[in-house]
């Protein structure tokens, strides 16, 4: 069995792979909920790949980090990716 420190998780590969989005690198490290809401709203539009609408590909790509992070993510961060949910309603004039 590998170590700890050695596996890899798919979660952490989709998010650094995604084969529908081009990711901007760190954008959920982000302290900005706008700017996170305005990074996934440009990958959503630039990709050719993507199955759905650009909206449906953002916030598929948004909950899907705040899901599989989990624990592990710090209270702060998280409220910031939460928040970045109602930007990218904005953004996306979803209201």
């Amino acid at each position: 069995m590998k170590t700890k420190s050695k596996r890899r998780y798919w979660s952490g590969e989709v998010t650094r792979n995604s084969n529908a989005l081009d990711l901007e690198p760190k954008v959920f490290t982000q302290s900005n909920p706008h700017r996170i809401a305005l990074s996934l709203k440009r990958s959503a539009e630039n990709s050719a790949r993507r199955k759905a609408t650009p909206y449906q590909s953002a916030m598929s790509m948004l909950n899907f980090y705040i899901n599989r992070a989990g624990s592990h993510l710090p209270a702060k961060q998280k409220d910031i990716l939460v928040r970045a949910r109602g930007e990218l309603r904005k953004v996306f004039h979803r209201n």
